[in-house]
């Protein structure tokens, strides 16, 4: 889910707003919550319901982003005399919402965090989001604790889930961690996540997961002005992605062998998928030979080099097609596995931001507990697969609508310039048309080839032309020079 919690401010970034304010409205995206749906957060904020377990003695902490304050997850990791111990504490958004309540109703409306360059519209009010429920340091509040156990390589031996009071210690960022784990200067509980995270890439390279480590392009704020910039995700974002996907790995496990719950699952790529991205591999002069499988391939790619950069964008094709299965009585689904994460999964760590995760929680507690899950969960579950791909789907369009809009914006007195770049994608139907992806600024936008010049180069690094910028439309349009 992104997490592009930034500002944009100024007068001259008139056709911005506009164009922000525009897209609000064609989306149909919920603002503010209304006074009453607000009351009743602010008394949950006051009253929430808390469980009987403490585990406040446990020295959780958080890594988000630097300006995070919606957090989610808070982790603790220890040795054991035959390999390691995770403690994961989910926020406990159950203890503050009520079923069928305002909040819950409200919810399900807006069915995840959506995140604007002026602002994120939050899936619960702030007062619970950004702080009561929120995993804040030295804050004491309830949460969905999951302890598992691991051997020496990583594999999971004993899985535990329960509600409980924790306090998170410290509020931790991903560069001041990885300066921590490069330097060595960690303590035991944070220096364990390298260790941890390694075997766990480990695993994932064993049963033929894969992670795409494409470089994202993000939005910043600088002096009070805007730019867009690529970032190279750092070790210390995969390894911290690891215990979430431990976590939602055992959470899947844990649901199948109960009988009832929900999976977010990916089928395999169709043939016609996979040799499209083989064409793409040669035209990107990258070797795959075909007893190379397309997980070992992609853990061979430098994110850095710009040729193997565009083909793990490309490679992000074959992760559509994602959704959420829903099962219960004790039938197993006819799909159960998430091709990229080779294995059963589900969401169950964002319950702050994506709805899907609080059933996914309370079905989790039920089956530890041998339980019948809640009736409100029960009743909910036909419907959440198509209100979470709505919900998804809308997400999507707000990222990617928004990328375009301030890449319009940025480039908007710059037409008829001259940028260096490479063509990272080219239609197959239409070979004149493509994507390039700039070097400076960091721009990924859409080209087209004058009529009679031939196809685009895919791979190749060329300059071109900016012949269209306009926030209104958001949209940028570039040619080869």
């Amino acid at each position: 889910m992104p997490r592009r919690q930034i500002r944009v401010t100024g007068a001259a970034e008139a056709p911005l707003w506009a164009a922000l304010r525009a897209l609000r409205t064609e989306l149909d995206v919920p603002e503010a919550f209304g006074p009453e749906v607000l009351a009743e957060a602010e008394r949950a904020a006051r009253e929430p319901t808390l469980p009987a377990y403490d585990a406040t003695d446990i020295p959780l902490f958080t890594i988000d982003p630097p300006t995070s304050t919606d957090l989610d997850q808070a982790m603790h990791l220890s040795r054991r005399p035959d390999g390691y111990r995770v403690r994961y504490a989910i926020a406990d958004v159950a203890g503050f919402v009520v079923p069928g309540g305002l909040l819950d109703a409200e919810a399900h409306r807006r069915v995840t965090t959506l995140y604007f360059p002026d602002g994120k519209i939050p899936l619960h009010p702030p007062v619970l989001s950004e702080g009561a429920a929120s995993l804040l340091p030295d804050q004491t509040c309830p949460a969905v604790l999951w302890t598992v156990d691991l051997d020496g390589d990583g594999r999971p031996t004993a899985t535990d889930v329960r509600r409980a009071l924790v306090r998170s210690r410290a509020k931790l960022d991903y560069e001041s961690v990885q300066q921590q784990l490069d330097a060595g200067t960690a303590e035991e509980p944070l220096a364990l996540l390298k260790d941890i995270g390694l075997l766990r890439e480990q695993q994932e390279v064993a049963r033929g997961g894969i992670s795409l480590n494409v470089p994202e392009q993000e939005i910043t704020e600088r002096d009070g002005a805007y730019e867009l910039a690529y970032r190279a995700p750092l070790p210390a974002d995969g390894w911290n992605a690891q215990i979430s996907l431990l976590t939602g790995m055992a959470a899947a496990e844990l649901m199948l062998a109960y009988g009832t719950g929900v999976l977010r699952t990916l089928p395999a790529a169709p043939d016609g998928a996979v040799g499209r991205l083989r064409r793409t591999a040669r035209a990107l002069r990258i070797d795959w030979p075909h007893h190379v499988s397309y997980a070992e391939l992609i853990r061979s790619l430098d994110p850095h080099l710009p040729h193997h950069a565009a083909f793990l964008q490309e490679c992000t094709t074959l992760l559509r097609g994602a959704g959420y299965t829903v099962f219960r009585g004790g039938a197993t689904p006819d799909l159960t596995t998430h091709a990229a994460v080779a294995a059963p999964y589900t969401h169950c760590t964002a319950p702050l931001r994506r709805l899907v995760d609080r059933y996914a929680s309370e079905l989790c507690l039920a089956a530890a507990a041998g339980e019948e899950p809640p009736e409100w969960v029960l009743a909910a579950l036909a419907d959440l697969p198509k209100r979470m791909a709505e919900g998804t789907r809308r997400a999507g369009t707000v990222e990617r609508e928004c990328v375009d809009i301030v890449e319009a914006a940025l480039l908007k007195d710059r037409v008829g310039e001259l940028f260096d770049g490479t063509v990272v994608d080219v239609q197959e139907r239409e070979p004149t048309v493509g994507t390039v992806q700039l070097e400076s600024p960091a721009v990924v936008a859409r080209i087209k080839s004058e009529e009679g010049a031939g196809s685009l180069p895919l791979g190749e690094r060329l300059r071109v032309r900016l012949t269209q910028a306009d926030p209104g439309s958001s949209k940028v349009l570039f040619a080869p020079a």
